[in-house]
């Protein structure tokens, strides 16, 4: 069996992040690099020193679910990053071989449903963060993803590396960058043999600083809701509040929507953010026409 890398580094980066003090655990002997030591976390989630060594080690183990609950405790790991945990130490019985996975599709109601909503931006996520569908609102407040190449809708790689994106999200922008950072790192667990994600993490990789760091740190993240202040050259500031919904016949397929408060600046920002751009697009379909019977 082939050495679980992907366990490993998770598990040295976790606990590389643990504080003994925190813990109460006194450490005061010189150290070479942070966190707590193996001999302790191994006495706190209840496994030898040299099990929870070759653990990290990445030697072809496969931890019973006893014992990965028991380190997740251990490791005071969130439920995001329990869920990663287990899914990278599940281990095929042969090595998985690469593969290129079918294009995802958005079905016609889902598409309705994004119509639908009106002035409330929305967009469908699918694997490893591609951008699927967006609506006209969406492509107003963040980019215009279906006028991207395909292999460019993707909200991790828009995030990362066009300055359009730092400028919308602002002074909050790292702050949104690790989230889907550690998104994307969780799709990659549920999906190890998925070439166009490891294509993508590459690429990344090799053009972002700040990306090479967060995916070193191995932080998990699973988006549910939040609030965002985001910044539009003609909508101004703007306050909304997230949410993302996952269809339950496809977990790999997520609804995220960004909600005004009724009655609130931003809400009445949208409204005139979307008959703003009805009046450009009525305003340059009429040029059109003119030059046309000219």
């Amino acid at each position: 069996m082939e050495r679980n890398e992907s366990l490993a580094d998770f598990l040295r980066a976790r606990r590389a992040a643990l504080d003994p003090h925190q813990l109460g655990i006194d450490d005061t002997a010189p150290r070479r690099v942070p966190g707590l030591r193996r001999e302790a976390l191994a006495a706190l989630a209840g496994v030898s020193v040299d099990y929870y060594t070759r653990l990290e080690q990445g030697r072809p183990i496969t931890p019973s679910q006893s014992v990965l609950d028991a380190l997740a405790r251990a490791l005071r790991l969130d439920e995001a990053e329990r869920s990663y945990l287990h899914a990278v130490a599940r281990r095929p019985s042969a090595p998985r071989r690469p593969a290129r996975r079918a294009p995802q599709k958005v079905r016609p109601g889902i598409h309705a449903l994004l119509a639908r909503l009106g002035d409330t931006p929305a967009f469908v996520l699918g694997r490893r963060t591609d951008v699927l569908a967006t609506n006209r609102m969406a492509r107003l407040l963040l980019a215009d993803f279906d006028a991207m190449p395909v292999r460019e809708r993707n909200a991790v790689r828009w995030i990362m590396l066009d300055e359009t994106a730092r400028a919308v999200f602002g002074q909050s922008w790292e702050q949104v960058a690790a989230v889907f950072v550690g998104t994307l790192r969780m799709d990659a667990a549920r999906h190890p043999d998925d070439t166009r994600t490891a294509e993508l993490v590459g690429e990344l990789s090799m053009r972002s600083e700040p990306f090479r760091r967060w995916w070193a740190v191995q932080k998990v993240v699973r988006i549910s809701h939040d609030t965002k202040v985001l910044h539009h050259p003609v909508a101004g500031e703007l306050t909304l509040r997230t949410e993302a919904l996952t269809f339950p016949d496809d977990p790999d397929q997520t609804l995220f929507t960004f909600l005004a408060d009724p009655g609130s600046r931003t809400d009445e920002a949208l409204r005139l953010l979307a008959s703003w751009s009805a009046d450009t697009s009525d305003r340059q379909e009429s040029k059109t026409g003119l030059h046309h019977r000219g």
